[in-house]
C-alpha cells in the first residue's frame, strides 16, 4: 500500500486502509489531484483523554440546569439559518 490513494481506488483498499494505518503508516486520499482525506495513526494517550471526557460527561453533578425558552433558542442560532 502506498501513502497516497486515489479516491476511486479506496474502495478496493477499504479493508486494507485501517490495517495500514494501524501499522503506523499515514494514508492520504486524493481526488483529481486534491487531498480529500487523511488517515493517520492515533497518538498514544488519546484513549485516556477520551475516557476522562466520558467520565466527566457521566458525572452530571457538574451540570447546572439552564432555563431557556423557544424564543431564546431561536435567537441564539446564527443568522440566515432556517428551521
Amino acid at each position: 500500500m502506498r501513502g497516497a490513494v486515489q479516491a476511486i481506488e479506496a474502495k478496493a483498499y477499504s479493508v486494507d486502509l485501517p490495517r495500514t494505518v494501524e501499522r503506523g503508516e499515514t494514508v492520504t486520499g486524493v481526488c483529481h489531484g486534491r487531498m480529500i482525506a487523511h488517515m493517520a495513526p492515533a497518538r498514544a494517550g488519546e484513549g485516556a483523554d477520551r475516557k476522562q471526557a466520558v467520565a466527566r460527561f457521566r458525572r452530571r453533578d457538574e451540570w447546572r440546569p439552564v432555563a431557556m425558552f423557544v424564543d431564546d433558542i431561536l435567537l441564539a442560532r446564527p443568522r440566515g439559518h432556517r428551521l
